[in-house]
């Protein structure tokens, strides 16, 4: 019989075995590969010392060599002194596939989030399904899947896609509220040899799925060059966020620079005289936040919409804004479904919108509805219907069309709507507008007087037409302010929207219909 001396020594022994339990040929393997081991990984995430593993002595049952850890590593631990629960992959057992004790893993660590209200973040590099588990693997996908639907808008899901990320795991990483990767890494529903065994096509894993790739189409949320980077790029998203959508988010620095200071200022100039001059957004969107600090979401995908965090008073808000150096800063059919995911991103965890607009409107031309503009344009504009927060728009220049519309106009949900002086309010702009309703004046003109005649038609419209004070004479915009004020105006209009009850309207109906 072994005494309490030999019992623990065994137990050191499993627990090294579980640290490492592919052994040197794991440890090999990663070298080979350059990574760090799941549990590292893990480690360099959290805050120091705070890691609390759960279940690292879990293995398939009734099978001689069963690993332990079974290809997950599951915990809880801290960010920033808040409780986080962490799931990461491990590729040196079975390649990180899914099996069903694997799964029940990672359903135990999500219901641990759920019981006690905390993020999950759930770092990525696995090869799928098990297949030596058949339809147990499956099963247990489907139900991890249930597992994150509940915890949907209750907290926030973050996935980090650090390596592989094929076949069926794809799908829990797309579920999550934003997907980071880093720039090696790649995901894809069917890899690269069944696609030249099925249809005969060579590809690249990186031309298929590649972190680049799906940045660009608006899959990845961020790309990061090396996984430190990525880890911190995470650490500084959940710092704008509430741990669950029953609390608030941190307040940081509040009160800071009650008082205009020279960078305010400089907004009264930073208009360009002639519509036809671009400038860069975020000039503005330095100025008018705490610190000049702004966490950009989805900077690789629709440049024309920024979208990102920042904070007003100290307090976290979602900004949505047109980028005039991208397309003019039209509305596409990418930059709706970006929008769409920020904007409910928001809602869900209580976060106020600021929407700074300048755009001509909706992108022309029969690729844009192809791609179909009208029905993506149509779930941006039902979130900024459905979306219950504060909200508080600023119009800089040009609002045409729809694009006032659904960039945040106060017919549309809007609580407090500003306007600059050099705003543009109106259904087109003045060239459009020549275009339509001055077609016949023009051509009743001498053909040398006709550039004379339509550019006065021009001044015209915008000196009577496309400016603020029509939409201010009607209530249509609460106020027009002067640039340099734009920081504190914010500020007061949403101080005063504090008590707004985020609670959605009574209605009997089970959920509305988003156009799909």
């Amino acid at each position: 019989m072994s005494g309490t001396r030999e019992k623990l020594e065994e137990l050191q022994a499993i627990l090294e075995l579980a640290e490492e339990p592919a052994g040197e040929t794991g440890i090999a393997k990663r070298k080979a590969k350059e990574i760090p081991s799941a549990r590292e990984r893990v480690r360099m995430l959290l805050d120091p010392g705070t890691f609390v593993e759960m279940g690292a002595l879990m293995r398939h049952p009734g099978q001689p060599g069963a690993m332990y850890g079974d290809g997950v590593v599951t915990g809880r631990g801290y960010i920033d002194n808040r409780p986080v629960v962490v799931i990461a992959h491990d590729q040196t057992v079975h390649g990180g596939s899914v099996g069903e004790m694997f799964g029940r893993k990672v359903a135990a660590a999500m219901e641990f989030a759920y019981e006690n209200a905390c993020p999950v973040i759930a770092i990525n590099d696995s090869g799928g399904a098990r297949i030596q588990d058949a339809v147990a693997s499956l099963a247990w996908y489907a139900l991890m899947c249930r597992r994150q639907e509940d915890l949907s808008g209750f907290v926030p899901q973050i996935a980090i896609m650090l390596g592989k990320c094929a076949a069926g795991s794809v799908y829990g990483p797309v579920n999550m509220d934003v997907l980071v990767a880093t720039e090696k890494s790649y995901m894809f529903v069917t890899g690269p040899e069944v696609i030249k065994a099925v249809t005969g096509e060579s590809v690249t894993a990186e031309e298929l799925g590649g972190a680049a790739v799906q940045a660009s189409n608006g899959t990845v949320h961020h790309v990061a060059p090396t996984e430190r980077e990525a880890f911190d790029w995470v650490r500084d998203y959940l710092s704008y966020l509430p741990s669950s959508c029953l609390e608030e988010p941190p307040v940081v620095n509040p009160g800071l620079e009650p008082e205009m200071t020279a960078t305010d200022l400089e907004l009264d100039s930073i208009i360009p005289d002639s519509d036809k001059v671009g400038y860069d957004m975020r000039d503005i969107l330095l100025r008018i936040f705490d610190d000049g600090a702004f966490h950009e979401i989805g900077a690789a995908t629709a440049g024309n919409l920024i979208t990102g965090f920042a904070r007003v008073d100290g307090r976290s808000i979602g900004v949505v804004a047109n980028q005039p150096q991208v397309l003019g800063g039209a509305l596409d059919a990418q930059c709706s479904d970006k929008a769409t995911h920020f904007i409910r991103l928001c809602n869900a965890f209580g976060l106020p919108l600021v929407f700074v607009v300048d755009t001509p409107g909706v992108l022309p031309g029969l690729e844009e509805e192809r791609n179909g503009v009208i029905k993506r344009g149509g779930r941006f504009f039902r979130a900024v219907i459905e979306a219950t927060v504060p909200i508080v728009t600023v119009v800089t220049r040009k609002a045409y069309g729809g694009g006032y519309a659904v960039m945040g106009c106060k017919q549309l949900g809007a609580d407090i709507s500003l306007a600059w002086p050099t705003a543009r309010i109106a259904v087109m702009g003045a060239e459009s507008m020549v275009g339509i309703t001055g077609r016949r004046q023009l051509e009743a003109a001498p053909a040398e007087q006709r550039a004379q005649v339509r550019q006065q038609m021009i001044d015209f419209y915008n000196a009577t037409m496309a400016t603020p004070w029509i939409a201010a004479e009607r209530g249509y915009i609460d106020a027009v302010i002067e640039p340099s004020r734009t920081r504190l105006e914010i500020r007061k209009a949403l101080r005063l929207l504090r008590g707004k009850d985020p609670r959605p309207k009574n209605n009997p109906r089970k959920h509305s219909l988003f156009p799909v």
